[in-house]
């Protein structure tokens, strides 16, 4: 695996004490998106559809290093939007090392070697560039010619600069085993430390609603492509052993997405990274008042089709605790590719779905609309 010792005794520690205080419920990743506004606008992205007025709120310095102590977790993943469009991300990056976080910032690379400078490297924080396959694909995922060349010449400057350096792809259906394996190959040749890699997820407003990936395909892909990579063992996953091996239908798993709470502009999310059905606006608020068991494969219609890292990770960690020597047999033979899939999780009790993306975001406007009206108010009062 690509985790740093550093990191992993650290992330390990953390986890062992959590099991020892029989904790069931714990964070493990801060998914953290101080903006949603972006420089790109990709067909499978469901973050970016707002009204002009939330694509300009921007979460605080104070609120986002507020938001990592409340929610105590060892890592944070800074999403959005692109990140490196918030002025003040240098001083959330410097506060959330000090902190000792493991910091991943999540790229386009757009923007990366113009703001670059602003950056120190440090053990505890990584790039993470956003690349959904070779320059074909990659560039038809995020619907920009040239977008991922300018991200591998950023990735090249920034390995130069001594900065740890991931990247981050989403596959899609239609995605090619083969060409899904050139390109793992492709990326560890630029002397990357690692690779994250999930499934798409089907958010509701995305704009191509018809490339999302079902399970049972997001298996078959997986066990397709580590087979053309030594199981795939010949390249370098910042991921556990235990969720690749979930990936290829080895595991059967629910997910944990309190594991990666999202604290976002409209406060923390419910339930998780990928479904927003209600705001919290405290993180034991979040943790306490929302009904877990009332999402998750099996349970929500909306959730029927999920694999993703942010849903699951959490699982396969807290697995990897209990089954060590399974995880290590993972690691060191290579993930299963052939043979019987594990029993999936039956989905004939699921609750139906619930559409509530636009109610939230009429508050949220209502909401900025008023705040706005008051300071217009106040401006007015001082003037007199």
């Amino acid at each position: 695996m690509a985790v740093p010792l550093r990191q992993a005794m650290r992330v390990g520690a953390y986890v062992m004490k959590q099991h020892l205080l029989g904790r069931k419920r714990y964070p493990l990743v801060l998914m953290l998106e101080p903006l949603f506004r972006c420089n790109l606008a990709c067909a499978g992205c469901g973050k970016i559809d707002y009204p002009d007025e939330i694509l300009n709120q921007r979460i605080s310095v104070k609120d986002a290093l507020q938001a990592a102590e409340e929610c105590g977790a060892p890592m944070v993943s800074i999403a959005g939007g692109e990140p490196l469009l918030h002025r003040e991300m240098p001083q959330i990056i410097e506060g959330l090392i000090a902190q000792k976080r493991f910091v991943y910032l999540c790229t386009n690379a757009l923007l990366l070697e113009k703001k670059m400078d602003q950056y120190k490297p440090s053990p505890y924080f990584t790039w993470s560039v956003h690349l959904d396959g070779s320059k074909e694909e990659h560039d038809k995922s995020v619907c920009q010619q040239g977008v991922y060349e300018k991200a591998v010449e950023a990735i090249k400057r920034a390995k130069a600069a001594g900065f740890r350096v991931n990247i981050n792809c989403t596959f899609f259906d239609g995605t090619d085993p083969a060409r899904a394996a050139s390109f793992f190959d492709d990326v560890m040749a630029m002397g990357l430390d690692g690779i994250t890699v999930s499934p798409g997820y089907a958010y509701e407003r995305a704009p191509d609603q018809q490339h999302f990936l079902n399970r049972q395909k997001t298996r078959q892909l997986f066990r397709d492509i580590f087979r053309r990579g030594d199981k795939g063992k010949r390249w370098q996953f910042s991921q556990s052993s235990l969720f690749l091996n979930f990936l290829a239908g080895n595991e059967t798993y629910a997910c944990t997405p309190w594991a990666n709470p999202t604290r976002n502009v409209f406060g923390w999310q419910r339930p998780c990274y990928l479904i927003g059905e209600g705001y919290a606006k405290t993180y034991a608020e979040l943790m306490d008042g929302t009904d877990w068991d009332s999402y998750g494969v099996g349970n929500y219609e909306k959730c029927a089709d999920c694999m993703v890292h942010s849903g699951f990770e959490g699982t396969a960690v807290k697995d990897t605790f209990k089954h060590p020597l399974k995880a290590l047999m993972v690691s060191l033979k290579g993930v299963k590719v052939d043979g019987d899939m594990a029993p999936d999780i039956a989905l004939d009790k699921q609750r139906p779905a619930e559409f509530v993306f636009s109610r939230h975001v009429e508050d949220a406007m209502t909401q900025i609309k008023a705040e706005k009206a008051a300071n217009q108010n106040k401006g007015r009062a001082a003037a007199e």
